[in-house]
């Protein structure tokens, strides 16, 4: 099943409408006499604190390091996952995007859209729950707004603060009604005619080369560059 990637500032209002989206999924899905469950996953649910925020950036990439595991353990093509998260940087979200990508499930992103003041408003009205003023200005600096050009940010919806209701119809859509992403050089090896070697070959590198430039577009400097 799919995976909806939420991504937002602090205080935007992420967790609200993971809630909203899971219960229209289950209801949905019971609606319709379908047995998929939903997964919702979370700081709270995965025990990280707003500590690992605060404390070094090694300990925010071990919580990035832990909501990913998580992505990867539970996903499959029968469950629907919700990664609800600040998920504010742009490699981590193609990163959540190769994971569905591989076993060749749909996803989407919803983007939590709001105004800084008002965010940092209702940060500060969330008292011993809400995230250290100078956490919370740092990581809104370091958030890397969604793009739907980008492949791993599309198809993007986004829900903004003063909204009523999600565009459950159009997530929908995107998840469960859009055809499954095929299978990748990764994860199938598929024998290859000598009349079309050459066709196949030439595919192939042009797949390396877009993976190459993904990479370059989220301005990872060295390190391996995750190829299908």
């Amino acid at each position: 099943m799919p995976l909806i990637i939420l991504c937002g500032i602090p205080s935007s209002g992420k967790t609200r409408r993971a809630n909203q989206i899971m219960q229209y999924f289950v209801e949905r899905f019971s609606n319709e006499k379908k047995t998929n469950s939903v997964n919702l996953i979370n700081d709270e649910s995965l025990g990280i604190t707003k500590d690992s925020y605060k404390d070094t950036r090694i300990e925010e990439k071990k919580a990035r390091g832990t909501l990913l595991s998580a992505v990867e353990r539970l996903i499959s093509k029968d469950d629907l996952i919700i990664a609800d998260g600040m998920n504010y940087i742009k490699g981590f979200r193609y990163q959540l995007y190769c994971i569905a990508r591989a076993v060749g499930t749909p996803h989407c992103v919803v983007y939590c859209g709001i105004p800084v003041e008002v965010a940092r408003e209702w940060n500060s009205k969330r008292s011993v729950d809400g995230y250290d003023a100078t956490v919370f200005d740092e990581l809104v600096s370091r958030f890397e707004e969604p793009d739907d050009r980008n492949r791993w940010d599309s198809p993007l919806y986004t829900v903004l603060y003063s909204d009523s209701a999600v565009p459950y119809d159009g997530i929908w859509n995107s998840v469960i009604n859009k055809k499954p992403i095929p299978p990748n050089l990764s994860t199938v090896s598929k024998p290859v005619s000598e009349t079309n070697y050459l066709y196949e070959l030439e595919k192939a590198t042009q797949d390396i080369i877009n993976e190459v430039l993904d990479a370059q577009k989220l301005n990872v400097g060295g390190g391996a560059v995750k190829i299908f």
